[in-house]
């Protein structure tokens, strides 16, 4: 089994990912879905070649697990590489003693578990005395940790889950005060002392950042947080927090930072057939707009509602050739296009495994960066997992204890 990660040990794996991330970037960037021919294609022609020839049900099967795919040699190397390079550790995990049963209901069964699997894996050398749930939502979270008497700090940006989390807290007997709070907003700080443990959760790609930053400027003595959604940030391209990778050449967009999180668990079948359905759509209607605009490239189509799914497929791209000013489509044969489409989900869903590949690592890298970063704090960090991947794809885990 592997090891958490902490220590020397975070630095040096961070150079090792930079330096793979930066040598296959031309393999991870490019994006099948808008590009028809890939620029790497003429230099594996073999793997290409393979891919393109493999069924959607084929694609899906390997989906979460590419690293896995009996593929031509050069998609092996890789990833064979990605897999020791991903490799992390389950962090300690400690149950702790039941908690009251009230305190689950209206969670979601694999929320609560999520919620559950974290908690036990939080390990300090002190105990906390008072916890801080950031972007606490009802604080389902704090709630649980709270449990051992510690007194319980909720912050959140929306008044009607402050005032329902003050609810359940009081019900559940709990020294907690739920907070409304913007924490972007100047006030924030005010709210982190060095006696406060905080958690997160799950926050989004800014929001954790944002923890980080006043959690260690507040001298806090210790702090967990599991990332989520790392492209959600207001900056056009990503910040890098470290030094280590500030002087990374690795520069990295928004679409980039989507890239962990094209991993999926949790959509129902009817969800798949629909999304399946409308990206076949979609990639049907790239290869009639290029036709029409008499340009070979990517025209962007904005979210549509399921119920153009109900439409028929000539009425669907009549439809969307007019709300992206396009000319009227003349009649065609509907039927073999649409079939087209279908065939090009299929090659994009296969030539997307490549990209597959790096998926966990540049997660990892991104962990890394926030772990380099409190170190350079004067933070112990221990890295790792805290529940199985299909609780959570997004199980990595960071501890942070003053030195």
């Amino acid at each position: 089994m592997p090891n958490t990660l902490s220590g020397a040990q975070l630095l040096e794996r961070f150079q090792t990912l930079d330096s793979f991330l930066l040598t296959y970037q031309h393999l991870w960037r490019p994006k099948p879905f808008t590009q028809r021919q890939l620029p790497w294609e003429s230099q594996h022609p073999e793997l290409a070649v393979w891919l393109r020839s493999r069924s959607l049900a084929e694609a899906e099967a390997a989906h979460n697990h590419p690293e896995l795919l009996a593929a031509p040699a050069s998609f092996t190397a890789i990833a064979t590489q990605a897999i020791a390079l991903s490799a992390v550790g389950a962090l300690p995990s400690k149950q702790r003693p039941a908690p009251n049963p009230r305190l689950s209901t209206g969670v979601p069964g694999r929320k609560w578990q999520q919620i559950a699997a974290f908690v036990d894996c939080l390990h300090f050398q002190q105990s906390p005395r008072h916890w801080l749930d950031w972007c606490a939502g009802k604080g389902h979270l704090g709630r649980l940790l709270a449990q051992d008497g510690s007194t319980l700090s909720c912050l959140e940006y929306d008044p009607a889950l402050v005032e329902a989390g003050q609810q359940l807290s009081q019900r559940a007997g709990l020294k907690a005060e739920h907070l409304l709070q913007d924490v972007f907003a100047n006030g924030a700080a005010a709210h982190l002392r060095a006696e406060h443990t905080p958690v997160a959760l799950h926050a989004c790609g800014d929001l954790h950042v944002r923890l980080l930053q006043l959690a260690s400027s507040a001298g806090c003595q210790q702090l967990a947080v599991a990332p989520c959604c790392y492209n959600r940030i207001s900056a056009d391209s990503y910040q890098p927090l470290s030094t280590s990778a500030q002087a990374s050449a690795l520069q990295l967009s928004k679409e980039d930072l989507g890239l962990p999180l094209s991993e999926t668990v949790t959509a129902g079948a009817r969800v798949r057939r629909q999304r399946d359905s409308s990206m076949a759509r979609r990639l049907a209607f790239d290869h009639l707009q290029r036709e029409l605009s008499g340009l070979d490239q990517y025209l962007p189509t904005p979210s549509l509602p399921t119920a153009w799914l109900d439409k028929s497929f000539a009425d669907y791209c009549r439809d969307l050739a007019a709300l992206k000013d396009l000319p009227t489509p003349p009649s065609r044969d509907w039927a073999a296009l649409e079939a087209l489409g279908w065939q090009r989900l299929a090659q994009v869903r296969n030539l997307e495994l490549v990209r597959g590949l790096f998926r966990r690592p540049l997660e990892l890298w991104l962990l890394l960066d926030r772990a380099l970063y409190l170190q350079s704090q004067d933070y112990q960090v221990r890295l790792g997992i805290f529940c199985a991947p299909q609780l959570s794809p997004r199980n990595l885990l960071l501890l942070a204890e003053r030195n």
